[in-house]
């Protein structure tokens, strides 16, 4: 078995959507390798900061990646394995890689109830607390508003309860 710490430039940009982990950004890896009867079982743990962009208003945001991984690197044999060892060395790459990408969120928020943008205005809506949104009515609900509920605490309190002795005449 072999312990290794390691802190690695990332090459190429890991992630495509709104958030990802930049080209010559860090990656720290703790990394155990041991030897097994069938290959090397390579086990970590992958470290790193992402950034991007929040999904809902658009700001800048930085997130922490920390994503575990284990995959067994298989002797060569006649079966064609995705990972296997070459000349007694593994290529951790494509599975570092695979794995911080699959961390990463689909849609990022910069916090869990960020309020987004407003429609109209576009601007954010976090940095006004006390906006109000406007009341629009769709126009196809327009004749409808016209129309009120009717007010039924008031017909209640003008009828008068009867003495419990018949019906009032």
């Amino acid at each position: 078995m072999k312990e290794q710490h390691l802190s690695i430039p990332v090459g190429d940009k890991l992630g495509e959507g709104l958030i990802s982990v930049p080209e010559g950004a860090t990656i720290d890896l703790d990394l155990r390798l041991e030897s097994m009867h069938e290959g090397i079982l390579a086990t970590g743990e992958v470290s790193s900061t992402a950034t991007g962009v929040c999904g809902r208003c658009l700001i800048d945001i930085e997130q922490p990646v920390q994503v575990d991984f284990q995959e067994l690197f298989a002797y060569p044999a006649e079966e064609a394995f995705d990972h296997e060892v070459h000349d007694d060395h593994v290529d951790l790459e494509p599975l570092i890689r695979d794995a911080v990408v699959l961390s990463l969120p689909f849609q990022p928020v910069c916090r869990p109830d960020c309020p987004g943008l407003d429609p109209e205005t576009g601007q954010r809506l976090a940095d006004v607390p006390d906006h109000e949104p406007k009341q629009t009515i769709d126009p196809r609900w327009s004749a409808l508003a016209a129309f009120q509920a009717s007010d039924t605490t008031e017909s209640t309190s003008s009828s008068a309860p009867s003495d419990g002795a018949g019906e009032e005449r």
